[in-house]
């Protein structure tokens, strides 16, 4: 890196930490923080185990932000002082490491301003993701077994573990469905993007005449609610099944009726669960998975109440896929939100995310 592009990437910097500070209120944030510890070091504060959680948890939260800020800020006022010291005196090995660590922080601040993007309630909680495959038999199937493997590979990459709630097989290759709960700090705000339906374009491996095939698979992306968020179901609505439970590739898992599947009546919302050996305990991460989409499709009616109201109107349907992924007769993967695309389409298969849950954040901010 040039001793002028080092200038302009630190002045940059700087410009965003400002940016950063900006946004993030740091008096009213320290002010929260003493607020929160100050109630953590009452002697009644684990009175309600329950609150104390989410008083412990939020201002994890707040404190990370703030240290991640401090951080940041002070990786820059120190190679700021690098840089103005080879002003003075040039050195090739000093230049070298002060590339080096600007590269470093550059990732971190993009990091971190995404990160900033995630402030919706439950951007913070884990993620449930259902994968659906559309009409088209053993080809759709494989479609939804090549996602499955690209969430996995993600998730993977970020350090986050993933638990398969339910799986389905399919006839003869790929997944009928899957249900998958992806584990870590922001999983939801990120995968909240995924939600839609994914178009892919490809050579058929499953067609002998070798002809060029569409296929379509359905991504439900929800967040995992915790006891604190009250949404009530009259057990009257339920319908509750119970099977065996079979893993990937069909073999079983146990020999009794442990999973369970969970139809809510009013509204046709189908769950399932078999991740856990008991009936039980199958039940309960059913009925929070139930709980999830019921919340869901409360937000989803006020979305499309307020759009009616700005005389928006919204697609719902197979027709209104948000991403393509194009093998043949060229490569591309291409975003219909955020127009973002790449020619890299294997290094998407591989878990390459990043970009396109970048763009449809920052797409989100400036729509509000």
């Amino acid at each position: 890196m040039e001793s002028a592009e080092i200038r302009n990437k630190l002045t940059e910097m700087r410009e965003k930490i400002n940016s950063f500070r900006g946004s993030l209120d740091l008096d009213q944030l320290e002010e929260d923080i003493a607020e929160a510890e100050a109630k953590m070091a009452d002697p009644s504060f684990w009175d309600d185990q329950e609150t104390a959680q989410k008083v412990i948890s939020e201002n994890n939260i707040r404190k990370e932000a703030y240290d991640q800020f401090h951080q940041l800020a002070d990786e820059v006022d120190e190679l700021s002082i690098m840089e103005e010291m080879l002003e003075e005196e040039p050195d090739a090995e000093m230049q070298k490491e002060l590339s080096e660590r600007i590269q470093q922080l550059d990732e971190a601040m993009q990091n971190y301003e995404l990160s900033m993007l995630l402030d919706g309630p439950y951007d913070h909680n884990n993620a449930i993701i259902e994968l659906h495959p559309g009409a088209g038999g053993t080809e759709s199937q494989d479609w939804g077994s090549m996602l499955l493997r690209m969430y996995t590979r993600w998730s993977e990459q970020h350090n986050y573990q993933v638990e398969v709630l339910d799986y389905q097989a399919g006839d003869e290759a790929g997944i009928k469905s899957v249900t998958l709960l992806i584990k870590g700090y922001n999983a939801y705000g990120y995968l909240k993007s995924e939600k839609g339906v994914h178009r892919l374009v490809r050579i058929s491996p499953f067609d002998s005449a070798n002809r060029r095939h569409t296929s379509f698979c359905s991504v439900d992306v929800m967040p995992e609610l915790d006891e604190t968020i009250d949404i009530e179901i009259n057990p009257d609505d339920l319908k509750i099944d119970t099977y065996r439970a079979s893993g990937a590739g069909g073999q079983h898992i146990n020999k009794t009726e442990s999973a369970v599947r969970i139809t809510h009546l009013p509204t046709g919302t189908v769950v399932a669960s078999q991740a856990q050996r008991s009936q039980l305990k199958n039940r309960e991460q059913a009925m929070g998975m139930l709980k999830a989409k019921l919340y869901q499709l409360e937000i989803e009616k006020k979305e499309q109440e307020a759009a009616a109201l700005r005389g928006e109107q919204m697609e719902i349907g197979w027709g209104s896929q948000i991403r393509s992924y194009v093998f043949h007769p060229y490569s591309m993967v291409k975003d219909h939100r955020t127009n973002y695309e790449t020619g890299n389409v294997q290094a998407v298969m591989d878990g390459e995310l990043d970009g396109f849950i970048d763009a449809y954040l920052k797409m989100k901010l400036n729509h509000e």
